[in-house]
């Protein structure tokens, strides 16, 4: 295909984007302090919201790591007047479905329901006794404990988690990105009762809840149910921001025996905030060298000519600090310092040359052309207001999505990956594999 024919495709696609942009993103704070992002839609029946606090993994310290996951995960097994099993049976009356999420940044619940009044108020009462009156009972505290304690223990013998582990701590050092989610075996144990219910009254208040609904409500309901869900909050002032992550200058490589049949590879260093201002230029230049699958760099050179591997990726994970930018794939015990070698040569060119005119195109046709899908549902954009709102993005970052990947150039690539990926700072970590000395 001609870059030619490529432009006329992106131009059709920026018209079509026309068509759905305009998302009215009404944004209001309770009186309590809890932010709130809302989009009425009465095509379905449905109610989605999510709630989210800066309670993440990165809340916690080395000596309580695992304290955010388990305090999260109990919340929803017994809560005010209701027990483990009558939230699950009440939820199952109404045909309703909680959920909850956590990462580095952040940690919350996502609610969908239908929207008849009876349903969602049933469904919304127990969601604000989950957020606000947390049971933490005993029992289930030491059930979940052992539980989360046998995953870490079987996850401890895997090469995947052991290098995604060891990678996260060479990046990450001494700063809390480097905390694993689910926490180390010696922490979990330890954890009691008492620091989950502080952890709650520190982390889980109105002023530092983004609350995210979607759906079949008025404004005036949205603003009502708000209220009712911030009101039984702990009062106080947010959580402080997460600290910077310190600049690196030098990253090194580690190898990690394992008897596994591939040697599974990591390779990045900490790359992108949430709102940096290079983000466009990363998005669009990482789908080129490694986040477009079969239309990218690294699987051309990787799989399609050397064979090394049956799948490679590069991707950027922004964060509320620098998360990571990494290289990943798997390959043959003995093929190891060849993949090793053969992912750092084709990111040294790419810094060098950056994208072609052609490849740009394509990368930018077939992000803006496979948008639409992903917010094509009410639950895929309450993702988005959630994501909006807790890192303070623009309102019409989604409405502006198409215009910011197509106003992209070349030189904004080059610029943006040799500003943030150096390749000295780069840690690597190799979990298996049978390795000659690296190339000096």
């Amino acid at each position: 295909m001609s870059a030619k024919t490529l432009f006329a495709g992106l131009l059709a696609l920026l018209l079509t984007s026309a068509a759905w942009a305009g998302l009215n993103i009404q944004q209001w704070t309770t009186p309590q302090g809890a932010r709130v992002f809302f989009v009425e839609n009465h095509d379905l029946p449905m109610l989605d919201l999510s709630a989210d606090f800066p309670a993440g993994s990165a809340r916690d310290t080395r000596a309580t790591s695992g304290l955010a996951n388990l305090t999260r995960h109990l919340m929803s097994l017994g809560a005010g007047p209701y027990s483990e099993k009558d939230i699950a049976e009440k939820l199952a009356d109404v045909g309703a479905q909680m959920s909850g999420r956590l990462d580095g940044d952040r940690a919350g619940f996502t609610l969908r329901t239908l929207s008849g009044k009876s349903e969602r108020d049933a469904a919304l009462a127990l969601l604000t006794a989950v957020l606000t009156a947390p049971r933490f009972d005993i029992d289930i505290l030491e059930r979940e404990k052992a539980r989360v304690i046998a995953a870490i223990q079987e996850a401890a013998i895997q090469p995947e988690t052991i290098g995604a582990k060891a990678f996260q701590q060479a990046l990450y050092g001494d700063h809390p990105y480097a905390l694993d989610d689910s926490g180390e075996e010696d922490s979990v144990k330890s954890l009691t009762r008492a620091q989950l219910a502080d952890f709650h009254r520190t982390h889980y208040r109105a002023a530092g809840m983004v609350l995210s609904i979607m759906g079949d409500v008025t404004r005036a309901e949205a603003e009502a149910l708000a209220s009712q869900m911030a009101a039984g909050l702990p009062a106080g002032d947010a959580p402080p921001p997460i600290a910077p992550v310190p600049v690196r200058d030098k990253g090194g490589e580690l190898v990690i025996p394992h008897h596994a049949t591939q040697s599974h590879l990591f390779m990045g260093l900490p790359g992108l905030k949430r709102v940096d201002p290079d983000y466009f230029p990363l998005h669009v230049g990482n789908y080129v060298l490694g986040g477009g699958g079969f239309d990218s760099r690294l699987t051309e050179t990787i799989r399609q000519k050397k064979g090394l591997a049956y799948s490679v990726y590069s991707y950027f994970i922004p964060m509320a600090e620098q998360g990571p930018f990494q290289i990943g794939l798997q390959t043959r015990r003995d093929a190891t310092r060849e993949a090793v070698e053969s992912a750092r040569a084709e990111l040294a060119r790419y810094l060098q040359d950056g994208p072609s005119e052609a490849e740009l195109a394509q990368a930018k046709n077939n992000l803006i052309g496979g948008f639409p899908l992903r917010i094509d549902s009410n639950k895929k954009i309450l993702e988005y207001l959630a994501v909006i709102g807790f890192y303070n993005l623009p309102l019409d970052w989604l409405d502006a999505y198409s215009a910011k990947v197509a106003a992209v150039t070349r030189e904004d690539v080059l610029r943006a990956f040799q500003a943030r990926v150096k390749p000295a700072a780069m840690s690597t970590v190799i979990v298996g594999g049978q390795l000659e000395k690296p190339a000096q």
